[in-house]
Order: structure tokens, then sequence, then C-alpha cells
């Protein structure tokens, strides 16, 4: 196993990690190359190409907004997102950016900075290149990139190579599978979070995994209470309501006589909407795994916390498996299929969240590891095929519910595999695997393209929507 938690799990800002997050360090990766080969004084121009669905979509994204950030060195993690519309104010003001917070050049974006919407490069669908030029244009360094979901970037050199950890380092149970997950399981008599505790200590000191978590967790409450205080219209040009702040105030105030009042999952439809409204917004938001699909465990997190008995009692150790737990799921579809909307369709985001979601929410129930897998198993499975079909190129409809929907459909799955015994005929493992191989027959239009499903048969809404 070279996966963290911490790669699953990272602060980052909206409303897309592959689009947003991906770019956005992928771009301060060149120019901190730069920096470290001595060749920052010499650059006089830099271009930026992006590619696939990154060119199709990328400017509701905020894949543009993001390259720049993140030539100027910054960072998805530390970032003040209240500082990022005058930071792009001044840039197209004076049309200069400062390389790398040290080096400023000329910058037009227009020339600059280009939207290949039919336009792919060979790994993936999320591709960019980015060159640095000398002031008589002659090219220093060209690099490519790929935003792989998630945040992860790999770069021309490593496309054969895993995007993540590149060490060395032997976990002492290492797994891909959930086969040998449960194998692990069943001979040391650990449960699933134990097992990437013990893997996670590898990295870090058991005090600093427990303090990164909560620090998760966290940002996610910050997260969802943003969420229910900020109202107002969605940017990007399809004038999306915020409902969450409404909803947050009826539920609060609600009579529980109401006839719509349905109590917990209420409150689930709150924290998911929460935090994905944020996310469309390009607020600050937890990858879990994705930033499309960000609002399923946090929401069920929540509903874990205020909602089921004996929360209490664990408290932040529930919390703590809850997250560990969720993290083995993710590890496994990400090691087997796949993350990405631009690469599998949603069913790669929200399929992922939900079954981590539920994998994480039947542990701390006291399910067993076979109930686990069962768990994750049903929260995938009833998502295969669900496209990624962003009307406009937004993370805003469907997919803003579809993170409520996908958080309800978590919670069920953990409580079918709660009333059995762990039995059941379709292992997790070949559902990943359907998963995979679905995405690849996947019509390229329904991956994260803006040309195929809701994106074009909801016909009042224009397509070529202005980035967020």
């Amino acid at each position: 196993m070279t996966i963290s938690i911490f790669d699953l799990f990272k602060v980052g800002i909206g409303p897309s990690s592959s689009h947003t997050v991906g770019p956005m360090v992928a771009a301060r990766l060149f120019v901190r190359g730069l920096s470290e080969a001595k060749l920052l004084e010499d650059v006089a121009r830099v271009k930026v190409a992006l590619y696939g669905s990154l060119g199709a979509t990328g400017k509701g994204h905020g894949s543009g907004k993001a390259v720049l950030l993140g030539l100027m060195g910054m960072k998805p993690e530390t970032i003040d997102v209240d500082e990022i519309p005058h930071l792009m104010q001044s840039i197209r003001g004076t049309q200069t950016l400062t390389l790398y917070e040290v080096k400023p050049i000329t910058f037009n974006e227009k020339s600059d900075l280009i939207f290949h919407r039919e336009k792919a490069l060979p790994f993936h669908s999320n591709g960019m290149k980015i060159q640095a030029l000398d002031s008589e244009g002659n090219l220093q360094v060209e690099k490519i990139y790929y935003s792989v979901g998630g945040g992860f970037v790999i770069d021309e050199e490593h496309c054969n190579d895993s995007p993540i950890k590149q060490d060395e380092t032997i976990v002492p149970y290492p797994f891909t599978t959930a086969h040998e997950l449960l194998n692990l399981c069943e001979s040391t008599g650990l449960a699933i979070s134990q097992i990437m505790l013990k893997n996670e200590e590898t990295w870090q000191s058991r005090d600093e995994i427990i303090s990164g978590i909560l620090s998760i967790w966290n940002e996610m409450q910050t997260c969802v209470k943003k969420g229910c205080e900020n109202s107002g219209v969605l940017p990007g040009g399809l004038k999306v309501k915020r409902r969450a702040a409404d909803l947050y105030q009826s539920l609060k105030d609600g009579n529980k006589d109401d006839l719509f009042n349905h109590g917990s999952m209420d409150w689930v439809n709150l924290y998911a909407l929460a935090v994905n409204e944020e996310n469309a917004a390009g607020g600050r938001v937890v990858t879990a795994p994705t930033n499309g699909a960000a609002g399923i465990i946090p929401a069920v997190m929540h509903y874990y916390k205020n909602f089921c008995s004996g929360s209490e009692k664990l408290g932040r150790e529930g919390i703590i498996n809850f997250m560990l737990t969720a993290a083995a799921i993710g590890i496994i579809i990400k090691e087997n299929a796949s993350i990405s909307g631009a690469e599998v369709g949603c069913q790669g985001e929200v399929g992922s969240a939900s079954a981590m979601a539920a994998a994480g929410l039947t542990e701390v129930l006291g399910g067993t590891p076979e109930q686990v897998e069962n768990a994750a198993e049903i929260g995938i499975e009833h998502n295969l095929g669900l496209t990624c079909d962003p009307i406009g190129g937004l993370v805003q409809i469907p997919c803003i519910e579809r993170n409520a929907m996908g958080a309800v459909k978590a919670i069920n799955a953990s409580r079918m595999a709660l009333r059995g015994d762990g039995t059941h005929y379709v292992s997790l493992d070949k559902v990943v695997n359907t998963m995979r191989e679905t995405g690849k027959d996947m019509s390229l239009k329904y991956k994260e393209t803006a040309r195929g499903g809701l994106a074009i048969h909801v016909i009042e809404v224009p397509v070529n929507i202005v980035e967020c």
C-alpha cells in the first residue's frame, strides 16, 4: 500500500479537485521546478494549454484561475479563498503575473491560457501543457501534467507510475484489494481501521495521525457550518440559488408534525448540500475523495455524530475510525479503478464516496470487516454507470443534489449490511473492477465534458458559461 489517508482527504478549494486543485498543484510544481533549476530569472513568458476535459469544462470549473494561482506559487490547502477575487483582478487589470511570488512577467490570458475543447493528450483526459519562454521567445522548459482525480497530479515522465507516493516504504499490512484486506483482518484479528492505523504509522507517529485526522474533520465541520450560513446565488451563470441556509433554518425551527419532516434524512440532505454549495462557490472543502463528491462523507459523519446512538461514547475515536475505514475503501478503488469523473464518470466520484462513507459508518456502528466490505460493495454497486454530465461545465447541476442522494445511499447501504452477516454474492473487488470496465466503455461525452446527458438536454440553459 502506497496511499495514505492524507492522500485521499486533502484540504483544497472548489469547485473541482481534478479541474481546480490539480491544475493549481501542477502549475506550482512547474514554477517550483524552474526556481530549483535556477531558470526562473530568465523567464519572460509562460504559456499554458488545457486539453480534454480540462479544455472542455475548465472555464466552468475554474481551471484557468487555478493555473494562475499555482503559477504564483499558491497552494490549495493554504490560500485565502477570500483573497482570490482580488488576486485575479490584479492579474487581469495589470496583465502581470508574478511567478512563484518573485518573478513578475507580462501575462495575457487570451493568448497565454488556451482551452482546447476538442483536443486531448494521450494518457488521461485531464491534460495540460506548460511552457516557459525567454525574452526572445525561445522555449526554455516544456512540461506535460495530468490531473488524475482527487487533486493527484503526475507528469508525462511518470505516466506509468503510481500517482500517489513514489517512495519504496514497506507497510506492515499491505493490501490493494478487498480480498487481501479481509484476509489481513482475519489473520490478525484487527479491524479495518486498525489495519489502516498501523500502516499510517509507517509515515507518522500515532499522535500526528490522530491530529491530522481531527484537523480534516474540523475542516469538514467548518465547511458545513459555512454552507448553512451563506445564502445567495452561486457564481457561473446558471443563477442557482443556494438552498442550505434556508433548509437549515427550516429544520431548526420546523414543526415535528410537518408532512415533509423525515428527521435525520432531512439533516443528511442539508449537510451534503451545504458542503457542495460551498464547493460550487469556490470555497474551502476537503477532497473526499474528490471535490465533486466532497459532501457525502462529511454528511454521513455528521449523521453518525448527531443521530447514531453510541457516537458520544466513542467520541473522537469514532470519527478517527470512520475516516480510517473510509480511506481503506478509497485506496482499493483508487488502486483498481478510478476516482476521476473525467476518466470513469461520476460513478468514480459519488460512487466511491458512497462506498467509503458506507464502510466508515458500518465499522463505527459495530460492523465486522465482512459487513464493512458488504456495505462498501452496496454503495458502489448502486452507482454503477453514473455519468458525469455537469450543465455548463459547472459543479452545480446535478452535482450538488447528487451528493445528498449519495449520502442517503451510503446510510442505507450500511443499514442493509448491518442487517446481514457479511456474506453476499458479489464482492467489492468485482464491483470495483466492473466500475473500471464500465468507465472504459462509457462514451466520452458522459465523462465531465459537458457534451452529453443533462449538459445538453436542458436546452434552456446555455452550455458555454464563463468561468466561476
